[in-house]
């Protein structure tokens, strides 16, 4: 299987070898999973090390929630939430990329200076001064596709074709990245699974993954423990892992580049064995 150059950092992640792993810490009182879990620093900063134990090739960090029907939060509580965790990895493990998961180009900014190297926008990059800061900084970028924001995207959205739509949002999206002076060779797209679609849209848009590939730029899905898992299994989001094995698993063997995951240790596995069994040969 072949695969783009992913540059973060200094380091080139050559993703035709196997499936990057990133794990989530979100450092927030409301995520739809584990808010509050890790608002703590010192847990936040443990539970990060145990990712890493566990395999994990990228640390997520987020500290605002962007689960349906969220509120937005300040730029400086934002801040307060994830500069001091940022450094911390970045002290323990330099080794391990840190992401930042905003939609602010100031935090973007802070938390890059902090030590972090990839801005995870599931905005697409909408802030106006988002790609200035990318670019400047060098850093790695993640371009989401959310219809509506947080808030209000559940909100029956439409669409016509969602893969095709999709596509051609992040298409249009790497093309202002690459405009704006970012290195191609520093974006990655992500089709945003739960954000701004239902559940038949979601299973259409997992489906369908295998098409974002001639973008050219590594693809990076978001399943772990979303909703559309818990409908299918009646489930709650703590008993959900096996759910997310069977949606990265699937993606994986059509193509997807990076899995971004709360469960770290029971993903890396699956992937792994996927991984052997679509490269076999």
């Amino acid at each position: 299987m072949g695969g783009p150059i992913w540059r973060v950092g200094d380091r080139a992640f050559d993703c035709s070898e196997r499936t990057l792993v990133m794990g989530i810490l979100n450092v927030t009182p409301d995520s739809f999973s584990d808010g509050g879990r890790f608002l703590d620093r010192a847990t936040a900063v443990a539970h990060a090390t145990q990712m890493v134990d566990d395999g994990a090739d990228i640390l997520d960090v987020g500290g605002e929630s962007t689960r349906p029907g969220s509120e937005a939060v300040s730029t400086d509580e934002e801040l307060s939430r994830v500069r001091p965790v940022i450094e911390r990895l970045v002290e323990q493990h330099p080794a391990i990329p840190v992401s930042i998961d905003t939609r602010k180009a100031d935090v973007a900014a802070a938390a890059l200076d902090a030590g972090a190297t990839i801005v995870n926008d599931v905005s697409g990059g909408v802030d106006p001064k988002m790609f200035g800061v990318v670019r400047e900084r060098e850093a790695a970028v993640v371009l989401m596709h959310m219809k509506g924001d947080p808030k209000t995207m559940q909100e029956a959205p439409r669409y016509d074709d969602v893969v095709g739509e999709v596509h051609e949002y992040l298409r249009q999206r790497i093309e202002a990245a690459e405009l704006a002076g970012i290195a191609p060779d520093r974006i990655a797209v992500d089709p945003g699974i739960g954000f701004g679609k239902d559940l038949d849209q979601n299973l259409e848009l997992m489906r369908g993954v295998g098409e974002l590939l001639d973008l050219g730029r590594p693809v990076l899905v978001g399943p772990s423990r979303k909703r559309f898992i818990g409908a299918i299994l009646d489930l709650p989001e703590d008993e959900r892992v096996e759910g997310t094995i069977g949606a990265v698993v699937w993606m994986v063997g059509r193509g997807a580049h990076i899995v971004r995951v709360h469960d770290v240790r029971e993903v890396v596995r699956a992937v792994r064995v996927a991984d052997a069994i679509a490269r076999a040969g």
